[in-house]
């Protein structure tokens, strides 16, 4: 995650790094590093969140499991750098040619190449990566362009949004983290229609609708420059949205990403699940609420979410465990999902099995999964009415 976006570093700033008990020796996977220990704070002007080391097992993952090869990859707001050292440990040969590591904080640069010189961490492929310590959009003004972009704050994505489509390659990739979930999951709407230009939704499918409204943002900054960016992979962990795109150049299918910015409907009493072109609808009588304009198609590629879970560790639990549910998850285009209490709450019945109701509603001939979003949740094409016939045969 990033450090500080300013381009000094205030005497506060350092009073914070000598009050979290300095730079501790830690360890991520097989890589070890510098950080500091203690509250996590965005005043801290050399950043390390652990919280976030799932984030890096998926992004290694996701790169183990696709073909592109000689990337030129930009960690944009670096913090301690453990992204990329774990990149260098990791990745498969010949899948980095060239890293750019940054952080606008001075501290944090000169901890990254601090941490970079530990002989004990794996570097296969003898990468030698470029440290920098820059504003993040005046390196991607004066840079050449890149194959990956990894874009990890402490917030909003969005200052770095536009000069980061800029010097994405065709065939890109664009990694982009959302830690502001409280304004795209509906708890502060002005603040979502402020910054990304969309209505949130607060139920129970609020991180879905606030990851198809972060998707949806980033696509409309990128067409202005006739680039397509397709999500292959996403996923909804803890306090953050994080997406990964690839990116297609060409009007044709710029606008064919535009075609699927939608809106989602939503039924309080019956409680159906509809994408549509337009904010306003009647069910039982009334208007369905809404959440939009949003991004309805896929929010994950199946493949690469399947070969991701072939190549995940057993033994990281919770990395298998998320990686197995978005696999089945991904299989189904249906936006938006069921919560099965909350049917059953509707029905006044005692909540079945989830796996009884899965099987009963493949038996009924429909695609059905748990999601990611919500455990309780089941993804699935089947109607409402259909859903809740079975549940209350069960």
């Amino acid at each position: 995650m990033a450090s500080w976006s300013g381009s000094a570093v205030t005497s506060a700033q350092r009073k914070v790094l000598r009050k979290s008990n300095m730079l501790k020796k830690i360890q991520e996977d097989s890589c070890f590093f510098y950080a500091p220990v203690g509250k996590i704070s965005k005043a801290l002007p050399v950043f390390y969140n652990p919280d976030m080391a799932l984030n890096r097992d998926i992004s290694i993952l996701l790169l183990n499991s696709i073909s592109n090869k000689d990337l030129r990859v930009l960690d944009l707001l670096a913090g301690s750098g453990i992204r990329s050292l774990r990149f260098i440990a990791s990745l498969k040969k010949g899948k980095i040619k060239e890293l750019t590591v940054n952080d606008s904080s001075k501290e944090a640069a000169e901890t990254i190449k601090k941490n970079f010189s530990i002989k004990r961490n794996p570097n296969p492929n003898k990468i030698k990566p470029e440290i920098l310590n820059k504003d993040a959009n005046e390196l991607l003004v004066l840079s050449e362009g890149f194959d990956y972009i990894d874009i990890d704050p402490f917030g909003s994505p969005n200052p770095f949004l536009d000069n980061s489509v800029k010097r994405l390659s065709r065939d890109g990739i664009l990694a982009v983290t959302a830690t502001d979930t409280s304004a795209l999951s509906g708890s502060f709407i002005n603040a979502c229609q402020r910054k990304y230009w969309a209505t949130p939704l607060k139920n129970y499918m609020m991180h879905e609708t606030g990851m198809r409204i972060l998707i949806r943002k980033v696509q409309l900054v990128a067409a202005q420059y006739d680039k397509a960016l397709v999500p292959i992979f996403s996923h909804s962990t803890r306090h953050y949205l994080r997406v990964y795109f690839r990116c297609s150049k060409g009007k044709i299918k710029t606008d064919k990403i535009l075609s699927k910015h939608n809106y989602l409907l939503f039924c309080k009493n019956c409680l159906t699940v509809k994408a549509s072109r337009q904010n306003k609808d009647i069910c039982c009588k009334k208007k369905m609420i809404w959440a939009g304009p949003l991004w309805t198609g896929q929010l994950w590629d199946k493949r690469v979410a399947s070969r991701m879970l072939k190549k995940a560790d057993k033994g990281n639990k919770d990395l298998f465990k998320l990686l197995e549910i978005i696999s089945k998850e991904s299989r189904i285009s249906q936006v938006g999902f069921y919560s099965i209490p909350i049917i059953c709450k509707k029905l006044r019945k005692s909540l079945p099995k989830q796996e009884l109701i899965l099987e009963k509603i493949k038996k009924a001939g429909y695609k059905a999964a748990q999601t990611h979003f919500l455990l309780d949740g089941i993804r699935s094409s089947i109607e409402i009415n259909k859903l809740k016939k079975i549940i209350k045969s069960i």
